[in-house]
């Protein structure tokens, strides 16, 4: 299957979305699963040893500064479905301000992130990886909290894991999918706007909502 910018959208404001058997598979399929992954935007859950490790983070945290070294670190397993076309997609809907990531830094150095797709107030998130402890569990949270002030309904995780699982997310039934994503992509979510914060504000923030 040849995939263009276009059509990978309008797979996602269908519902689905594409996936490669492994790294050098030329071909590409589309995934519509049966039960859905979602992280409700106001279930985060954020325990007792996150709230600590954010809080003495030395983690500096950015959106959109290293979008292509965010899906290398995502890619970067034995075992991937980001393929070289995959990968070149994204970078496409990057460039056209439908994709984006959110870094997590130790110094100068990129050690975990997450990335997505937006549509409406629909985002997909696609894949996330850590290279120090507690990376992608910062990196989630400082994205949640983006997506709340951006205005976003719908977190779209895909599968769940259970480390997704493990901070509030949970699965739904693909006919409950559609309507939640039917309700937010006609809807406006920016996530640009929202103010760019700390570890240690997203948590005061996400303590006080609780």
């Amino acid at each position: 299957m040849y995939l263009t910018p276009d059509l990978l959208m309008q797979g996602y404001a269908t519902g689905i979305f594409p996936m490669a058997e492994h790294r050098d598979d030329p071909e590409v399929f589309w995934v519509d699963p049966k039960r859905r992954g979602v992280m409700p935007l106001n279930g985060f859950h954020i325990s007792r040893s996150l709230r600590r490790a954010m809080r003495n983070t030395l983690f500096e945290v950015s959106i959109n500064q290293d979008f292509a070294g965010v899906v290398d670190g995502c890619a970067d397993r034995a075992d991937t479905w980001i393929s070289t076309e995959i990968r070149g997609l994204y970078l496409a809907l990057r460039d056209r301000g439908q994709a984006h990531s959110l870094e997590i830094w130790e110094g100068a150095t990129l050690v975990g992130g997450v990335y997505g797709v937006t549509l409406g107030a629909a985002f997909f998130g696609e894949s996330m990886f850590s290279r120090r402890t507690n990376a992608s569990k910062i990196a989630l949270a400082c994205l949640v909290d983006r997506l709340l002030d951006g205005g976003f309904r719908l977190f779209d995780t895909q599968f769940l894991t259970e480390h997704l699982a493990s901070l509030g997310g949970i699965e739904i039934s693909r006919a409950a999918y559609r309507t939640a994503l039917e309700k937010a992509r006609s809807l406006p979510g920016d996530f640009t706007a929202p103010p760019l914060r700390s570890p240690q504000e997203v948590v005061q923030r996400m303590t006080q909502r609780s």
